[in-house]
């Protein structure tokens, strides 16, 4: 179950970040995904390092945390995907 979790949150993260770069960004589903799950995690460690993981309430920080982290991954992963499949 632990799994399909990360694997629903990096679909999210991974699309709301595709959202947040500007231009077109053609890497294929599964990349997307992973690079969620990644920026997921690596907001996760981010937000407990500044003490923002458990709040009352929603996660507001961890969750933006997330998004940002997973955006610049998809802003440096885009361009090299991009050359290799050419």
């Amino acid at each position: 179950m632990t799994i399909l979790w990360a694997l629903v949150a990096g679909l999210v993260v991974g699309l709301l970040a595709k959202l947040v770069v500007p231009g077109r960004q053609p890497v294929p589903l599964w990349l997307t995904v992973l690079v969620g799950a990644v920026g997921a995690v690596l907001g996760n460690a981010a937000a407990s390092y500044f003490g923002v993981r458990h709040t009352g309430g929603i996660d507001w920080i961890r969750h933006l945390l997330q998004i940002g982290v997973a955006a610049v991954l998809i802003a440096v992963v885009t361009p090299a995907y991009v050359a290799r499949h050419r």
